[in-house]
């Protein structure tokens, strides 16, 4: 995994945090982002969406003692912005909105809260004019129906909605109408030289795709899909692609997006356990950890552990969804 890019000199990283569950995600984030990257040359921003009537209840993070430690502990910047097409009713659109109040022309790298850094991101190769995001994906869009239409037919009519090159995103090593054939990310994370360029296209593209579906999406599920649908739009509109990043660095060396406690429990490698475990032991934040329950839970009382002995991680189920009813069966699925 030797760089292919010079990584510019600062970048920003962020992360979309509010009230509940993650909230103590963010604090597992930023302290095993702190644990790799003390001296990290960018900003760490913690975007934080405002109260306003897309959301019903306040959505800033309620825990005084928590903020305190994310800000003075672990130096992050909290980052308000407004909800104004999302909010409460797909909060997946965090990641779009938020976009809009990073500092334009800056590069970022986003990152969902429940992910643990374990590597110093600033050897990562990124070449921020050529975005990507995570490859560590399964086939949960779009749901084929009986009677068509087929991956070709639907993605096609997505990318003749927005004036771009379906042919050029295709993956042609894999058998047509086989759904790794097509351009298809996981949205948790991202990157670009310009959160605003980025920002602009990804919110124009999820609106349209919301407000007007094209036809051949009539019959498919957007919720809570909608941001992985536009995404690989905005990537392969903005000259990026599967292979913009050399594979091992995000969602391997560097870093791990775990998803639930449960999964990370069941398949992650022990170094990622490790890790967890040795951010989440002092006192003071364990004292705050403790206050969500599937993390007291997971990693204070040992139900994490209990987890982790149900898998042979040399020899895990191909399908996330085994996992899963294994964990649920167990009473073992705490989020």
């Amino acid at each position: 995994m030797s760089p292919t890019q010079p990584v510019p000199a600062r970048f920003h990283v962020v992360i979309v945090a509010q009230a509940g569950r993650l909230s103590y995600e963010a604090l597992l984030f930023a302290a095993s982002f702190r644990a790799f990257n003390p001296d990290f040359p960018g900003r760490f921003l913690i975007a934080e969406p405002q109260p306003g009537d897309r959301w019903p209840r306040d959505p800033r993070i309620a825990n005084p003692d928590l903020r305190a430690m994310l800000t003075e502990d672990f130096g992050a910047d909290i980052l308000p912005f407004h909800a104004r097409h999302f909010g409460d009713s797909y909060p997946y659109g965090n990641k779009i909105e938020m976009l809009s109040a990073l500092p334009a022309g800056e590069p970022f790298v986003f990152f969902d809260t429940d992910t643990l850094i374990t590597g110093d991101l600033t050897q990562v190769p990124f070449d921020f004019d050529r975005p990507s995001a995570s490859l560590r994906v399964e086939a949960t869009w779009p749901e084929i129906q009986l009677y068509g239409p087929g991956y070709t037919a639907t993605w096609k009519a997505l990318y003749d909605r927005f004036g771009l090159d379906f042919e050029a995103s295709l993956d042609l090593s894999q058998p047509d109408e086989y759904w790794r054939r097509y351009l298809y990310f996981n949205a948790g994370f991202f990157y670009h030289r310009d959160p605003a360029e980025f920002g602009r296209r990804f919110l124009d593209y999820a609106l349209s795709i919301r407000d007007d579906r094209p036809r051949e999406l009539v019959c498919q599920s957007l919720d809570p899909w909608l941001d992985q649908i536009a995404l690989p739009l905005v990537i392969h509109g903005l000259g990026g692609g599967r292979d913009a990043l050399a594979p091992g660095w995000l969602d391997g060396s560097h870093s791990c997006h775990y998803r639930v406690l449960p999964l990370a429990y069941a398949r992650e490698d022990q170094h990622v356990i490790d890790l967890l475990e040795r951010i989440s032991a002092p006192n003071k934040i364990k004292k705050i950890l403790k206050g969500h329950d599937p993390i007291k839970r997971m990693i204070y009382q040992g139900k994490g552990a209990q987890a982790r002995a149900l898998f042979d991680r040399a020899n895990l189920p191909r399908r996330e969804q085994v996992i899963r009813n294994t964990l649920k069966r167990e009473k073992l699925w705490l989020r």
